[in-house]
């Protein structure tokens, strides 16, 4: 016990980039020699799975379509690279998130990686870490990128019945229009710990607080920045609920399949029948407690390691298989 405190004492409760770069450091020089012949069996892996259809609905949910027909060849060309060739970018995660896949492929196969929070529709087919809902985005394929920071679960002992009945919120405020709605309508309420912990913040300036301290509350805001709420996956890991608007962008977690007041309480654009809402689960807590299971169904389908692993690789192949027809279109 008094390990697992320090633990959560040193790491805030999110994972610890110091083991992250270690097994990046070790996979970037694995030989590509003792790589490639995964691929090689990658389809005799999925036949042998009880959950290969679940495993397909997953990589075509990432990478839609079947083809790139209509891409042009030439803007292609230009702005892809091979993978033997990808620079490192600013953001290192999202190097090292698509190269541990990327060194299973041949060094000469193209792709375009579109890094950070990606909330429109890339021009070419792209790797992101994050996509719009609605319209026609096949052209973000989605990869499980900046793993470090988005995907964080939790072991949460506390049954939501023991937790405060409030709600917490706290992240970066600062040119997120949804986020500073919240504040205004919200901040300083007795049933609502909000606070803007940039620095430069002023009017609700809050310190950080661990992930475990949210956890202390029944309710926690998921909130989207700048594309999804980086929250919401430890939030639906916990014996708290997620509360928020309907998203608008999803990643890997695949958020644009979650149902609203089965996985999350869903609230109003405007938040205006917050507490309503948080009214209405105190009072019934059989609801509430379906919602932290299902949220937990949820969460689980990420757990499997090796399944990930497949279904990454999978996904890849698609996208690499699907580009490298751009080129031929004009043969």
């Amino acid at each position: 016990m008094c390990f697992e405190n320090l633990r959560r004492k040193i790491f805030n409760g999110k994972n610890p980039k110091f083991v992250y770069y270690a097994e990046a450091f070790v996979r970037m020089h694995m030989p590509r020699c003792l790589l490639r012949p995964a691929v090689a069996s990658l389809d005799r892996l999925l036949a042998a799975r009880d959950d290969r259809d679940y495993i397909m609905r997953r990589v075509d949910y990432y990478c839609k379509g079947d083809s790139y027909r209509g891409v042009p060849a030439e803007e292609w060309e230009r702005e892809s690279v091979a993978i033997g060739s990808q620079p490192k970018m600013r953001q290192k995660v999202y190097y090292y998130d698509t190269m541990e896949y990327g060194r299973y492929f041949p060094k000469d196969a193209r792709w375009h990686i579109e890094p950070g929070d990606v909330n429109y529709i890339a021009r070419i087919p792209s790797i992101t870490k994050s996509r719009p809902f609605g319209g026609d985005n096949r052209n973000n394929v989605i990869m499980k990128l900046n793993k470090v920071r988005h995907f964080i679960f939790v072991d949460d002992k506390t049954p939501f019945a023991q937790k405060k009945d409030a709600v917490v919120f706290r992240g970066k405020v600062y040119e997120k229009e949804q986020r500073k709605l919240f504040m205004r309508r919200w901040f300083g309420h007795e049933r609502v710990d909000a606070g803007d912990t940039d620095r430069k913040a002023t009017d609700w300036r809050r310190e950080k607080i661990t992930v475990y301290e949210h956890l202390a509350y029944r309710y926690v805001m998921a909130i989207e920045g700048n594309d999804v709420a980086s929250n919401l996956k430890w939030v639906m890991s916990s014996n708290s609920i997620a509360i928020m608007p309907r998203p608008t962008c999803e990643t890997w977690f695949m958020e644009g399949q979650l149902v609203p007041d089965y996985h999350y309480i869903e609230v109003k654009p405007d938040f205006s029948d917050l507490l309503d809402k948080m009214d209405w689960y105190s009072a019934h807590p059989e609801e509430a407690n379906a919602i932290i299971r299902h949220a937990h169904e949820w969460v689980a389908q990420f757990r499997d390691a090796g399944r990930e692993r497949l279904v990454s690789l999978l996904t890849l192949r698609k996208y690499l298989g699907m580009t490298a027809g751009i080129a031929r279109q004009t043969r």
